[in-house]
């Protein structure tokens, strides 16, 4: 059941103690050119993860890293030959338009009210699959979070997210539940599928559209890198229907 979002969301402007260190310099930039790479800046580092099924949810396992650079450009059209840098492909007619919104996430998300905490969905998907957790769905939880035990998994649920699509609100405290994430990107991969995922942004990372307004400044977005999402710069899970790969396949 939805309620009502401007009701349900939190009034106060403080921060839960677990995200008050959750936050990037000012110098982490990320930029998307038009029709073109996303430009790094500030000395964002990177590497990857793997999404591997455990029992019956799911879990990040760490990857390659890689050489921190000061500004570096990641591909997003998805043709590069130097994944995940940009190697000029793009130039070949790739059409990057940007065509999300720029609306704050309290106004796009539906909120699914809970005994023990609110759900808000903005429905920007990645197909990560961490919604669902042996004792059901994040919805399904959050229903009956009531109990301190599905209470405690559906925030797991909602925090383990990398697109930020879901956030839980505590109904007592107006806790919001941010995970503590240090700035970076993560370059996800997606076992089960057998395809490359999005770019994980973590740590509040300022995201500048090719125009150079910002968009809204969160803790957790994921963007798309195969060139095929609807609602770039953002990922919406279509890596998976174009079967997207960098080759992680063939390094495993």
């Amino acid at each position: 059941m939805e309620g009502n979002v401007e009701t349900a969301w939190p009034r106060t402007t403080e921060q839960p103690v677990q995200d008050k260190a959750a936050h990037a310099t000012g110098t982490m930039r990320i930029t998307v050119t038009e029709n073109g790479p996303y430009v790094v800046k500030g000395g964002v580092p990177l590497d990857e993860a793997a999404i591997v099924p455990v029992a019956g949810h799911r879990e990040y396992r760490t990857g390659r890293t890689f050489s921190d650079q000061e500004t570096y450009a990641l591909c997003r059209c998805g043709r590069t030959s130097t994944p995940p840098f940009c190697d000029g492909s793009h130039l070949e007619g790739f059409d990057g338009t940007e065509t999300a919104g720029h609306e704050p996430y309290r106004d796009r998300a539906d909120v699914y009210p809970g005994d023990g905490v609110y759900l808000f969905d903005d429905n920007r998907c990645a197909y990560a699959r961490f919604c669902h957790r042996e004792d059901g769905d994040v919805w399904s939880l959050t229903e009956a979070s009531y109990d301190p035990h599905y209470k405690r998994e559906a925030v797991r649920a909602s925090s383990d997210c990398p697109a930020g699509r879901l956030t839980h609100v505590d109904t007592e405290t107006s806790q919001v539940y941010e995970p503590n994430l240090a700035p970076g990107i993560t370059l996800l991969e997606d076992t089960e599928e057998g395809v490359s995922g999005p770019l994980f942004v973590h740590g509040r990372i300022t995201l500048e559209a090719a125009d150079g307004t910002e968009y809204e400044l969160r803790n957790r977005y994921a963007l798309c890198r195969c060139g095929a999402s609807r609602n770039k710069p953002f990922c919406d899970a279509l890596h998976v229907n174009v079967g997207f790969s960098d080759g992680f396949d063939q390094r495993r």
